[in-house]
């Protein structure tokens, strides 16, 4: 398993590193701090694309599931 310094190494340090945008580099639909949000992540750095797309998911509007409040939690 390769980590952010493996990338690095291969792309140059971060404050050289230039992202590459291509047709690949697209929105994601997955919410923050996911484990698919963290894969998409992790792919687009593997590939030399920049992180942040801006389009990509800000908020939870829509999701259903076991996300709980801060507030449930504190109960």
């Amino acid at each position: 398993m390769r980590n952010i310094f493996d990338i690095l190494h291969d792309v140059g340090h971060d404050e050289e590193f230039v992202p590459i945008v291509t047709e690949d580099f697209r929105p994601t639909d997955a919410p923050a701090g996911s484990p698919a949000k963290l894969e998409v992540l992790a792919e687009r750095l593997r590939r030399g694309m920049p992180l942040w797309h801006p389009e990509d998911r800000a908020d939870f509007a829509g999701l259903t599931g076991a996300l709980r409040t801060r507030d449930s939690l504190q109960q």
